[in-house]
C-alpha cells in the first residue's frame, strides 16, 4: 500500500487544524479569565459587605462615649449606606469607598481622645474584627486585580489577542485599589500612661 498521497493530506489537515485548536484553546482561556474576574469581584464585594456589617456596631460603641462626636457618626454612616447602594463598576466603587475609608479613619482618630472607649472590650473587639477584615479585604482585592491583570495580558499580548479581536474580548476590567481603613490592632494597655 502507498502511503504517499495521504502524506499531503495529513499535512493539509494539519495546516487546518493546529489554528483551530489554538483558537479554541486561547477563547476558553479568555472565558476563564472572565470568570476568574467576576468571581473573585463577588469575594471583594462579600468582604466589602462584612466591613459594612461591622460599622453600626462600631458607631454604636463609640456614640455611647462620644455622643457630640454626631457629624463624624453621621457622615461613616452616610458613607457606607452610599457604598452599600453602589452596584457600579470597580472603579465607581472604589471612589465611594475612599470616601468611606477616610470617614473610617476620622472616627478611630476620635477614638484616640476618649481613653475609657480605647480600653473597652467590645469596642477592642470590633477593632480587632475590623483590622481582620481589612486583612480579608486587601487580599480579596489583591486576587481580583491579579485576575484583571491576567485577562488584560492575554487580549492584548501577540497571538492571543487576535483570537480576542475575533470573538469581541476586550482588554477591560478596572483595577480595585483601595486603601485600608486599618492596618493594625492598636496597643490598648495603659498601665504604662
Amino acid at each position: 500500500m502507498n502511503l504517499s498521497p495521504f502524506i499531503p493530506l495529513t499535512a493539509v489537515a494539519a495546516v487546518i487544524l493546529l489554528p483551530v485548536v489554538f483558537a479554541v484553546a486561547q477563547y476558553n482561556a479568555l472565558v476563564a479569565l472572565k470568570n476568574y474576574i467576576r468571581e473573585s469581584w463577588s469575594n471583594v464585594d462579600t468582604e466589602l459587605k462584612r466591613r459594612y456589617d461591622l460599622i453600626p456596631n462600631l458607631v454604636a460603641a463609640v456614640q455611647g462615649y462620644a455622643a457630640h462626636e454626631c457629624e463624624t457618626l453621621e457622615r461613616v454612616t452616610e458613607l457606607r449606606n452610599r457604598c452599600i447602594a453602589n452596584n457600579g463598576s470597580p472603579s465607581e466603587q472604589a471612589v465611594d469607598e475612599k470616601q468611606f475609608v477616610d470617614s473610617l479613619k476620622q472616627l478611630l482618630a476620635v477614638v484616640e481622645n476618649y481613653p475609657q472607649l480605647k480600653a473597652d472590650q467590645s469596642f477592642l473587639s470590633l477593632q480587632k474584627e475590623l483590622v481582620n477584615t481589612e486583612d480579608r479585604i486587601q487580599a480579596a482585592r489583591r486576587f481580583y486585580n491579579g485576575n484583571v491583570r491576567d485577562y488584560r495580558n492575554k487580549c492584548e499580548t501577540f497571538p492571543s489577542n487576535l483570537v480576542a479581536k475575533m470573538f469581541g474580548f476586550k482588554s477591560e476590567g478596572d483595577f480595585f485599589s483601595v486603601p485600608p481603613s486599618v492596618q493594625e490592632v492598636p496597643n490598648a494597655d495603659f498601665a504604662t500612661a
